[in-house]
């Protein structure tokens, strides 16, 4: 396993099993016509494509067992799961669907919080090409708009005003 590949800024393709072939990591390119999963981890102030958490297989959620209340997990760290749908115009691919769910793990205690249901419905979301991300907190939203620019700032401009302006932070 190499430890750099989880690093790239790369949008994984999820056009068949995201867990067969070459291990399942899944460090790839944007797909134009399909969805990645990106795992922001707040405490740490970075994202991360996971094509794991396509099948709540991701690196954050293994060996964890989700609880439906989100007070059964007190001291659970929080993560969001951000699913981004890539479209193409005349102009070029741009960022067409961005949802967010909320997720936090105490693995101390092997348990998390997350709504299945939830996540399931903000997937299709974005693969509607919905924008769903003004819920999450301020430094997240600095956290995702750092990572979409920094994987593709031309996509990042030509994405919705919309998008930009939900994830607009003041200050």
């Amino acid at each position: 396993m190499e430890d750099k590949s989880k690093k790239k800024l790369e949008f994984n393709i999820i056009k068949n099993d995201p867990t067969s072939g070459h291990g399942g990591y899944g460090v790839g390119a944007l797909s134009l016509d399909n969805i990645s999963p990106v795992i922001i981890d707040v405490d740490e102030g970075d994202a991360t494509v996971d094509v794991g958490a396509m099948h709540a297989r991701s690196a954050v959620e293994k060996g964890i067992k989700f609880l439906p209340n989100k007070e059964d997990v007190p001291n659970g760290k929080l993560y969001w799961l951000v699913w981004v749908a890539i479209e193409r115009n005349p102009l070029g691919p741009y960022y067409a669907g961005v949802t967010a769910c909320e997720m936090t793990v105490d693995r101390e205690i092997r348990r998390g919080y997350k709504s299945l249901p939830e996540h399931v419905n903000k997937m299709d979301k974005a693969m509607k090409r919905k924008i769903m991300v003004d819920h999450i907190d301020d430094r997240s939203k600095n956290i995702l708009v750092d990572f979409l620019k920094k994987h593709d700032a031309a996509m990042w401009e030509r994405s919705s005003d919309e998008l930009k302006q939900q994830l607009h932070v003041e200050g």
